[in-house]
């Protein structure tokens, strides 16, 4: 009961703010390292986080959002040292406009959009995205495409199978990609166009179930990171980008349903196999 009242709290939180911080502490004299990142991270990263802390001793100050509201942030002067997009195009016009380190980008995983609905939910998600034209659907959750990209590929991927026209009256938008998750896991919305990272999370996955949609039909959700020409701490944002391609945290994000560049990945492997 505890653990469903400590959820019910998060998801009003995600529901009430456009992203969430969590605070990893860590001894005196550590260094403190300030990430935006995209809301399907929410759950990877707070044990990728807790990773970090415990074996280096820094510190993490982690906000979630949409990566469209953070792009503008930092455009604005947001003080953030690192900054995790879903969709690489923003951390490629930061370094276009000279706001990011250069040479910094990484592509550190590749998203995966999927079709959630509660586990009370009658709907038979075998029919993939035609599933959205059931007439019992009152409300379809998406992320805001104006700066999610998950929104972005969820509208592409209906637009891809013909339904978004017959469907768009019916969309609510979240502000990203946790809130989207909230709705329809809260059962403000029917069924949610979600990222695979939150349906399989702890959160979410034992009160629902999910069908990935075909990679096919959206464009990829390739996600990448960049260092921000204003931190004060790059030495530090460089070390937890190397601490992403570590086996261990290789794995970790691989168990999240994300897919991990074949350089990384195959890297993984190597050091993964025994000797």
């Amino acid at each position: 009961m505890t653990s469903i009242v400590a959820c019910k709290k998060l998801w009003t939180v995600l529901l009430l703010a456009t992203f969430v911080c969590i605070w990893f502490p860590a001894g005196a004299g550590a260094g403190e390292l300030k990430i935006a990142a995209a809301a399907d991270l929410t759950f990877a990263f707070k044990d990728v986080g807790a990773q970090f802390v415990k074996q280096s001793g820094n510190t993490l100050e982690l906000t979630y959002g949409s990566s469209g509201n953070f792009f503008a942030q930092i455009q604005n002067g947001a003080p953030f040292d690192l900054f995790f997009s879903a969709d690489i195009g923003y951390p490629q016009k930061l370094d276009a406009a000279g706001l990011a380190e250069p040479g910094t980008i990484y592509e550190y995983a590749s998203g995966k959009l999927v079709m959630w609905v509660p586990n009370a939910s009658k709907l038979d998600l075998s029919r993939g995205l035609a599933t959205l034209l059931d007439p019992s659907i009152r409300k379809i959750a998406i992320a805001n495409p104006q700066h999610a990209p998950y929104g972005v590929a969820a509208v592409a991927a209906m637009r891809h199978d013909g339904i978004y026209d017959k469907v768009k009256s019916k969309l609510v938008l979240g502000e990203n990609i946790s809130q989207t998750a909230q709705f329809v896991e809260s059962g403000n919305a029917d069924v949610g166009l979600l990222a695979l990272s939150l349906a399989v999370a702890p959160a979410m996955k034992d009160k629902g179930r999910y069908v990935e949609i075909p990679a096919d039909d959206y464009p990829p959700i390739i996600q990448a990171a960049v260092i921000l020409k204003s931190s004060r701490n790059k030495e530090l944002a460089n070390q937890f980008l190397k601490f992403l391609k570590q086996p261990g945290t290789v794995a970790l994000m691989e168990r999240y349903g994300f897919s991990i560049p074949k350089d990384v990945a195959a890297q993984h492997g190597k050091m993964s196999a025994p000797q």
